[in-house]
């Protein structure tokens, strides 16, 4: 049996850099950047907010993904760091945020069952497109991509891929 391209489980789990860029990645480009729940019955929110029975409430996380004070005054930077910390032998290890503060995958008793399975897919994507492809970026340096919020996110221009070993190249679009 010949073997596989795609990495495999044991391969993915390390990866905690490519981890941390993924979060990094969804905390600025949020593939829900909204949502809205229903009161189901008479509440407080943490801030004194009374929420009434039936109250519909829409949280922006495009916005709260780029808030200073949950972020920190470097909230703009693309910092995959910020969900790594050394341990006691000097490797990375990735560290999680609070689902109320990054609620990409939702938070409290409804929060996304496929989480962890969805960050081991998207680590194999990004491993297997990695090996083979070369990503080059469509957009100048400097020059943030065109953000589109609807029900869920959209973004251009597509950057060119090509190929590792042929050296073809596609641009998407």
């Amino acid at each position: 049996m010949e073997k596989s391209e795609a990495p495999v489980y044991d391969e993915v789990k390390h990866m905690v850099y490519t981890h941390a860029a993924l979060c990094e990645s969804m905390r600025l480009y949020p593939p829900v950047p909204m949502d809205t729940k229903e009161a189901v019955e008479d509440d407080v929110l943490p801030d004194g907010t009374v929420v009434k029975k039936g109250t519909m409430v829409t949280y922006h996380v495009y916005a709260m993904g780029r808030m200073e004070s949950i972020w920190g005054d470097d909230w703009a930077e693309f910092k995959p760091e910020r969900w790594l910390e050394k341990d006691e032998t000097g490797k990375w290890r990735f560290v999680g945020r609070d689902s109320f503060t990054y609620p990409v995958f939702q938070a409290g008793p409804r929060m996304c069952l496929g989480k962890e399975m969805a960050f081991m897919q998207m680590q194999r994507l990004v491993a297997g497109i990695m090996r083979r492809f070369r990503v080059v970026p469509a957009l100048a340096p400097g020059v943030d991509p065109h953000f589109i919020s609807f029900l869920s996110s959209q973004m251009g221009p597509k950057p060119t891929v090509a190929d590792r070993c042929s050296g073809l190249t596609k641009a998407e679009g």
